[in-house]
């Protein structure tokens, strides 16, 4: 409803401002604490990880900060830092942390009484005769008391939201830390699986000229001449899908760093180079599920999120009362700017009004329903975060300890395989075996050495993704490292 500033005698306006004093000091509410979890939305967090036993080819267990470091690995540790400064997703996380921290600052102004100062000069005319200057000064202030909690309750949402956003920011650090290292793995694979596609076309083409000699000898027919070629040939062709997608991966690499594909940079060069897969024999720290889902950005994300949700519940429902304002003018006036230090007319007031919101058609207690249905939102979010959280755990600790085993077995097969292609290309040239068990060894040889160097990068993956779903390259101090928080 309108509200009138009517002028009032100096000891009313002190008794006003007085009562408005002590019902803030008696009455401001604050957001209530955030309600517990229903039931069925309590997450039963396990006291430890069930594949936590991964000790079979570990000597020592690392911490978490800083785990690119633990893969000896210098080029990898360049990218992981560059992206960190360079890459658009960090960028824009931190123009949004900037954008909040900003806002967070507009609701706490809302807390403190305003002062502006105004100046006119005024010139007329009565009866075609000119009335003269006229000088006027002003200063006023204007207080709006914070009676009921709803300018508190949008610095506690903005505050919340600070924590969010430097979480959010903590977080796609770590997704891109992540990131670079998982395609890092995938370059130093795909150069070291063209390798060996390289390594065994050569012994194929070696067994191929020696099938022709001995096609020309009359020891063999034109079938075992074109079936070796046709296996010389089937390895060729792996040459172009493999280098694609060395390429494409070195492209990634480059865009996660802020640099244009294919830029003629110093890094370029040593992505080119073929070096191997990146390997740690040394598992991180791996901390109780608690203190994991403490560590993961996204989790303290969500968990600001839910704290933001209900300050602004708290916001909308105090808006459903009244609203108070006091304030006060001093003005100054005279015909030039002498007159305004010396004899000047002043003019004073005081003022209090109330607003009271008599009929809005319900729409207040709408806000506070759908604020509370955001509420409800935040906290299934949260939930399904936690759940998310400790299955990628649990996923990295079952994948990492297969892979292990898996790699150990394919290890020994690719020794018996590259042995038997050996035996079995030395027995076809002295003519002592059939074509067909050279073809069968050396499909098998190339088989098995593309599968070795596929189970070491999935277990370098492994680890990378391990370190990522325990929260590593993160710290929860750095929230707070502006001075920021619920509690201001």
């Amino acid at each position: 409803m309108p509200c009138c500033h009517p002028t009032i005698t100096d000891r009313s306006a002190a008794a006003i401002a007085a009562c408005a004093v002590l019902c803030v000091v008696a009455g401001c509410s604050v957001a209530p604490p955030v309600p517990e979890l229903k039931s069925e939305d309590r997450v039963a967090v396990p006291a430890a990880w069930s594949g936590q036993d991964i000790s079979s080819l570990t000597h020592a267990a690392v911490p978490l900060t800083r785990w690119w470091q633990r893969f000896d690995d210098p080029l990898l540790g360049t990218l992981v830092d560059l992206s960190q400064s360079a890459n658009t997703r960090v960028r824009s996380a931190q123009g949004a942390l900037t954008q909040a921290r900003a806002l967070r600052d507009v609701a706490a102004a809302a807390l403190w009484p305003t002062l502006n100062a105004s100046a006119s000069v005024r010139n007329g005319t009565a009866g075609g005769s000119r009335t003269g200057n006229r000088l006027e000064t002003g200063l006023g202030a204007n207080w709006t008391p914070d009676v009921f909690g709803g300018n508190r309750s949008a610095l506690e949402a903005s505050a919340a939201t600070v924590l969010s956003r430097d979480a959010a920011l903590s977080d796609v650090q770590a997704a891109i830390a992540a990131e670079v290292g998982l395609s890092y793995i995938q370059l130093r694979n795909g150069q070291a699986r063209l390798a060996i596609a390289a390594e065994n076309l050569a012994a194929q083409d070696e067994i191929l000229q020696i099938t022709r000699w001995r096609f020309q000898a009359g020891l063999v027919t034109s079938l075992e001449v074109e079936q070796a070629r046709a296996s010389a040939e089937q390895t060729r062709a792996l040459l172009p899908t493999l280098q694609t997608g060395i390429d494409q991966t070195r492209h990634a690499l480059s865009v996660l760093t802020g640099q244009p594909p294919e830029a003629p940079t110093t890094i370029r060069n040593e992505l080119i180079a073929t070096r191997p897969v990146p390997l740690t024999t040394a598992d991180p720290v791996i901390t109780l599920p608690a203190e994991t889902l403490r560590l993961r950005p996204d989790v303290r994300a969500a968990e600001a999120e839910v704290s933001a949700a209900w300050a602004r519940v708290a916001q909308a429902n105090a808006a459903r009362f009244p609203g108070f304002s006091l304030g006060g003018t001093l003005g100054l006036g005279g015909a030039t700017l002498g007159s305004l230090t010396s004899g000047a007319a002043v003019v004073s007031a005081l003022f209090a009004s109330v607003a009271v919101p008599l009929f809005d058609a319900g729409a207040a207690r709408t806000r506070v329903r759908a604020q509370q249905a955001a509420f409800e939102q935040a906290r299934v979010a949260y939930v399904e975060t936690v759940l998310t959280a400790l299955r990628e755990v649990e996923d990295a600790l079952t994948a990492l300890r297969n892979d292990r085993l898996r790699l150990a077995s394919l290890r020994e097969a690719a020794e018996s395989a590259s042995v038997a292609a050996q035996l079995a290309a030395q027995r076809f040239a002295s003519g002592l075996v059939d074509f067909q068990v050279v073809l069968e060894t050396q499909r098998a040889r190339l088989a098995t050495q593309d599968n070795v160097a596929l189970a070491r990068a999935a277990v370098s993956t492994d680890q990378v993704r391990l370190y990522r779903a325990l929260g590593g390259g993160w710290s929860p101090q750095a929230a707070l490292a502006d001075g920021s928080g619920a509690n201001r």
